[in-house]
């Protein structure tokens, strides 16, 4: 077994001075792109209405991840509250957005990890972690010292930080972001943020730089790596086709793409009539054909039978 990257800072006393080093990130906040300035160390809230302490909605072994995150056993997940996002269409509309869950200490999000690995998880995959990454490194230590030992999965919508994720370079071995939107104009109408594109794409170059492209051991498991998802949407809002070619053509052919087909109308998109259906299956088919066309060579390999079809 391939030992993760994070017990090699651990062993040299790096994980620690990251923590100090991402801390200082949170006061003021300038963690992720949104900048928003809070002193979250003295017990303010920005856009993610999170403080000091992490919030976690819930933990659990997952078996509707990607194959090679699930394996026979899951994937540990541990999700989140709240988000740097707050995509309007939402599918954890009441964790992102109302902030469902617990505020924890780095010990219990450490035993939290050790109950994963005891329950033969391949993984520890934070589910949006991006407004808690200095809490995650954080508890981490504590965890190392417990015996924790399989890879974590950093599993985020993009809209990440070049300088906070050069502080995760070799925390996380297996990075899964986000490509949501390419035009800046759909970022702005369901994000509220107009510099999405440009984010994700410096955030994803970052992440290839670390981890490069995905790598499964002999039983097909993720061991290292990045994962790309991409949620296909009605009426092309997200730009599909032009993300498929920066991947193909700027990252890597090679890249693991999850071309997903699970959009369902969540949160406030049943207001806005550009989203507020399901996809069609030719919507899908498009998407899966423009990956194909980009020359993308490991796409996922799932699909739902629960799709409108129509063209």
């Amino acid at each position: 077994m391939t030992e993760p990257s994070y017990l090699r800072l651990y062993r040299k006393g790096e994980l620690a001075a990251r923590v100090k080093s991402l801390l200082e990130l949170i006061s003021p906040c300038r963690l992720c792109p949104r900048q928003c300035g809070a002193d979250r160390l003295a017990g303010e809230t920005g856009f993610c209405s999170t403080g000091r302490r992490a919030r976690v909605a819930s933990f659990n072994a997952h078996f509707g991840e990607e194959d090679p995150l699930v394996g026979t056993h899951g994937s540990g997940t541990i999700f989140i509250s709240s988000c740097n996002l707050l995509c309007s269409f939402c599918q954890n509309y009441e964790i992102s957005h109302l902030a469902e869950g617990e505020e924890i200490t780095a010990d219990e999000m450490a035993s939290m990890m050790i109950h994963l690995q005891q329950r033969g998880c391949h993984n520890i995959n934070f589910v949006t972690p991006t407004h808690v990454a200095p809490q995650i490194v954080e508890a981490l230590i504590p965890a190392v010292e417990q015996g924790l030992d399989i890879p974590l999965v950093y599993n985020c919508g993009g809209y990440d930080s070049k300088e906070t994720l050069a502080l995760l370079d070799g925390v996380f071995d297996i990075y899964m972001p986000d490509f949501k939107f390419w035009d800046d104009t759909s970022a702005k109408r369901f994000c509220n943020t107009d510099d999405y594109r440009m984010r994700a794409i410096e955030a994803i170059r970052e992440m290839h730089r670390q981890v490069g492209d995905l790598v499964l051991d002999r039983d097909g498991i993720a061991i290292k790596g990045l994962l790309v998802r991409h949620l296909v949407m009605p009426n092309n809002v997200a730009g599909t086709e032009k993300i498929m070619d920066f991947l193909a053509t700027e990252i890597s052919k090679n890249t693991y793409v999850n071309v997903m087909d699970q959009y369902r109308p969540c949160g406030a998109a049943h207001e806005d009539e550009m989203i507020n259906r399901r996809l069609t299956a030719g919507e899908y088919i498009d998407a899966v054909e423009a990956a194909k066309k980009a020359g993308l060579t490991r796409l996922d390999p799932r699909i739902r039978p629960r799709l409108i079809f129509m063209r």
